[in-house]
C-alpha cells in the first residue's frame, strides 16, 4: 500500500474507532465506549450522533445500549439474528407505545423458557412499570408471551419444548406434566390469535400469584418470519387501571399491527434479495 505522505483526519479515525469497538462488544453503553476508547464523552457524544444519523449504529430502547447497524453489515442480515430482530423491531415498540402508552417487551424463545431482548418501557407513558430487563427469563407456559410462542410454533419445536419442561424441577413448570391441560390452553390460545396469562401466574417464573403478584396483566400476538415464529412482541397493563376485555378491543389492533409491521421490516432483506440475486 502506498504511504501517503499526508495527515489523517482524527475525526474520522475516531469515528471508525467507536464503531470498530461496536462490531466487536455488539453492544456498549457511552461509559463503556469512553473506557474503551479514552475519547471525552463529549466528543463521544457527537461522534455517536453522526454515526447514528448516518445509519451506521442505533440505540437499544430497553437500557440505551449503543449497536453496530446491520445495513452496512458485509453479510445480509439473518432474520434469527437478534440483534437484527431489536433493531427492526425497536422503532415500531417505540411508535407502539406512543400510540397505547402501555408498554409492550419483545422476546424470543430459549430452551425452556422465553428471554426478553427488547422493551419500550422506557418511552411508555407508564413508565413507573419496570419490564425486562434484557434476558430477563419469561415462563414458557403460564406467561402470555410464552403460551402464544407455544401455542403458533412448529409442531416439532412445541414438543421439544414440552418434554424438556416435563423433566424439569423449577415449580413454576408444573404445568408441562399436564398434558391435557397444556393442549386446551394451546388450543384455546390458537382459536383467540393471542396469547394470555394464567390466572394464577403473577409474573413471577416459579411462584403463584398469591405468593407474588405483580398487579398486572398482558396479551401476545407471534412475529412471524415465512411460516416461522421468531419472537413475541406483548402489552402489560395494571389490571386495577384497565380492564382485560377494553385492552383487547381497544388496543389489540395496534399490537398485531406492531407485529405484522415488524413482520414485514424483518423479511425486506430477503424480498431485496429475490429482486435482485
Amino acid at each position: 500500500m502506498k504511504d501517503y505522505q499526508v495527515k489523517t483526519i482524527r475525526a474520522l479515525d475516531r469515528g471508525l474507532e467507536v464503531l470498530e469497538y461496536l462490531h466487536k462488544s455488539r453492544n456498549a453503553s457511552l461509559h463503556d465506549l469512553y473506557l474503551a476508547t479514552g475519547l471525552p464523552k463529549a466528543t463521544l457524544t457527537r461522534v455517536i450522533a453522526t454515526l447514528e444519523r448516518r445509519g451506521l449504529i442505533w440505540q437499544r430502547v430497553a437500557d440505551g445500549a449503543f449497536m453496530a447497524s446491520h445495513t452496512y453489515q458485509p453479510r445480509p442480515p439473518q432474520v434469527n439474528d437478534e440483534n437484527y430482530l431489536v433493531q427492526v423491531a425497536s422503532p415500531t415498540l417505540v411508535q407502539l407505545c406512543r400510540k397505547v402508552d402501555w408498554p409492550s417487551i419483545l422476546a424470543v424463545p430459549r430452551l425452556d423458557h422465553m428471554a426478553v431482548i427488547e422493551t419500550n418501557s422506557p418511552r411508555s407513558y407508564f413508565s413507573h412499570i419496570p419490564l425486562g430487563p434484557i434476558g430477563f427469563r419469561v415462563n414458557m407456559l403460564r406467561s402470555a408471551t410464552g403460551r402464544a410462542y407455544l401455542a403458533f410454533c412448529s409442531e416439532t419445536e412445541r414438543q421439544s419444548v414440552l418434554q424438556r419442561l416435563a423433566a424439569s424441577n423449577e415449580p413454576g413448570n408444573y404445568l408441562a406434566r399436564r398434558p391435557e391441560q397444556i393442549k386446551q390452553l394451546l388450543e384455546e390460545t390458537r382459536q383467540l390469535g393471542y396469547g394470555l396469562r394464567t390466572p394464577d401466574f403473577g409474573g413471577h417464573y416459579d411462584k403463584t400469584r398469591r405468593e407474588f403478584d405483580d398487579g398486572r396483566d398482558s396479551v401476545a400476538v407471534p412475529i412471524w418470519a415465512g411460516k416461522e415464529v421468531v419472537a413475541i412482541v406483548n402489552l402489560t397493563w395494571i389490571h386495577k387501571i384497565a380492564k382485560k376485555e377494553d385492552i383487547i378491543k381497544k388496543l389489540l389492533p395496534e399490537l398485531r399491527q406492531a407485529a405484522q409491521t415488524i413482520s414485514w421490516n424483518l423479511m425486506s432483506p430477503l424480498r431485496e434479495s429475490a429482486l435482485n440475486p
